[in-house]
């Protein structure tokens, strides 16, 4: 076989393989599935419907703590990977992979919705913004904080002759108070017990399931893109009430 064409057809296959992975990575499945929808106001939610909102989170019972930052939150995903060595050739191999969510709710001009995402079954896809990083080597002690998390996981921070392991660690939270995006089907739902500050009987619920119609979650400031164009309806709405009212 032609020697040229073999390493032009590895080329390419190369190519479409880094396209594959980036197209449909789950921060472009996120950001291009938000894309399709316009953001709605919680007012104007309806039923079974699939609509975007944004708004701060905001924890309905006691919320979770970040592992190393130890910052108040409703999700968090952690990642911890190891340098592994073999021959020439060197990787990062996953030791902890952990993420914890919980119901939460969303503020948006003093209405609130509640998020149900759930894990299993798993009805939601989410993208996180990495908030901390923090690495450990040879000549490079992991701090006081970083060690916490490894003697959480049970994980030593030296090798055999007593030199650090190579490790690093990221850390990607929705925190409490924060502005996020959300995406799902809408549904009314009837509270058993009062919110404090809420005199309604029943709330707004977000929630996915397992198919096509899944929640989708994220804090990238990229899925903002369009929101102006409803605060130019509340901006326009308002000067309209005003109008009339004079």
């Amino acid at each position: 076989m032609n020697q040229p064409f073999v390493i032009i057809t590895l080329i390419l296959i190369a190519v479409v393989v880094i396209f594959l992975f980036y197209y449909y990575s789950s921060k472009r499945v996120v950001l291009r599935t938000l894309g399709r929808l316009p953001f709605q106001r919680l007012g104007s939610l309806r039923t079974n419907a699939y609509s975007k909102i944004e708004g701060k989170a905001l924890s309905i019972e006691e919320p979770l703590v970040a592992p190393l930052s130890g910052r108040e939150c409703v999700f968090y995903q952690i990642l911890i990977e190891k340098r592994v060595q073999r021959g020439k050739h060197s990787h990062w191999k996953t030791l902890v992979d952990e993420e914890k969510i919980q119901d939460f709710f969303i503020i948006q001009k003093g209405e609130r919705c509640i998020v149900l995402p759930k894990t299993n079954p798993r009805n939601f896809i989410a993208h996180l913004d990495t908030d901390r990083t923090i690495r450990s080597g040879t000549f490079n002690d992991p701090t006081p904080e970083f060690m916490n998390v490894l003697n959480m996981f049970n994980i030593k921070s030296e090798g055999f002759f007593g030199f650090n392991k190579q490790l690093r660690y990221k850390e990607a939270i929705i925190e409490v108070g924060e502005r996020i995006t959300v995406a799902g089907k809408v549904k009314w739902m009837d509270l058993e017990n009062n919110i404090a500050d809420y005199s309604y009987s029943s709330i707004v619920s977000m929630f996915g399931d397992d198919g096509k119609n899944r929640l989708i979650i994220t804090d990238s400031p990229k899925a903002f893109d369009g929101i102006k164009s409803l605060r130019y309806l509340d901006v326009n709405s308002s000067s309209r009430q005003k109008r009339l009212s004079s």
